[in-house]
């Protein structure tokens, strides 16, 4: 087991794993701190890095793309401070950190982990129900719908229409952007079938950041959200799913048995359970094969 323990965080790696934990030290951040600790299966990661420093160095690691709907919902846009992924180390501690990564590349290499991208997530995203508040409102999640308010700062016709509900089975994406400059941040969620072009400020699926404090909290928003939506792997297929009528109707005579229509029920659970069927659209396939089956 290899560990190294700073004021900016502790991390243990038993072979397995990798238990990153925050540490409580003021200068650590309020995202890291919410976060908690992370648990990164070895298979998760594409590699790990050790920065010197003068005064400081610093332990990177770099996971896996499409491992972590944290990672994919911000798209590299954490700033270090916020960066779960980084441990600032003190120099009297450099030999430490160098063994740490002497350990972990090793397991990566004995295991011969590849460093490819993934199709599911490794990693489980923040914990629901959560709430946020910064910028123009207030975004919260029980795992199933996104309430969206606002507050006194919110443009007068965004906060005309009152708060808003999102069913996370209406979505197909979610952003988070930082402020940067004099460019305002957000986090934005993407609405099937009505798509907008209008900046933050008035998009009603959207809360504005300025760059406070807060702003970084409403990441974990946009990433327990991705965690639930179809991974990024899926999607990029671009593959609509076929009508309900098309999954249950058989391809030929042979196929209409009962051995075939049970294979098609347990595909159709399948393609439910990873969204890409809605529950009307898994209803109506399974009734269509249910009818065959009497």
């Amino acid at each position: 087991m290899a560990e190294i323990l700073q004021k900016d965080g502790t991390w243990v790696f038993d072979g397995d794993a990798l238990r990153l934990t925050p540490g409580r030290d003021k200068n650590v951040s309020l995202l890291r701190k919410a976060l908690g600790e992370l648990v990164v299966p070895l298979g998760a990661l594409a590699g790990v890095s050790f920065e010197h420093g003068k005064k400081t160095g610093r332990l990177r690691l770099r996971l896996r793309d499409g491992s972590d709907p944290l990672l994919h919902a911000t798209g590299g846009r954490l700033a270090e401070p916020h960066d779960p992924y980084q441990l600032v180390v003190e120099s009297d501690r450099y030999g430490v950190a160098e063994y740490f990564v002497d350990e972990v590349r090793n397991a990566l290499l004995l295991d011969q982990v590849p460093a490819d991208p993934v199709d599911a997530y490794l990693l489980p995203g923040p914990a629901v129900p959560l709430s946020v508040s910064a910028g123009d409102g207030t975004a919260s999640f029980d795992g199933e719908q996104i309430r969206l308010e606002w507050n006194w700062k919110t443009e007068d016709a965004k906060a005309a229409a009152g708060a808003r509900t999102l069913a996370l089975t209406d979505l197909t994406a979610v952003e988070w952007h930082p402020a940067a400059g004099l460019e305002n941040g957000h986090l934005r969620f993407t609405v099937k079938n009505a798509p907008t072009k209008a900046p933050p400020k008035y998009d009603p699926n959207s809360v504005e950041l300025w760059g406070f404090k807060k702003d970084p909290l409403m990441a974990l928003v946009a990433a327990a959200v991705q965690a639930r939506l179809p991974h990024p792997a899926t999607a990029s297929k671009d593959v609509r799913p076929p009508e309900p009528q098309a999954l249950a109707a058989p391809a030929t005579a042979a196929e209409d048995s009962h051995d075939a229509l049970l294979r098609r029920l347990r595909e159709l659970g399948e393609l439910h359970r990873t969204g890409v069927l809605t529950d009307e659209e898994f209803t109506l396939a399974k009734q269509a094969i249910l009818k065959r089956m009497r």
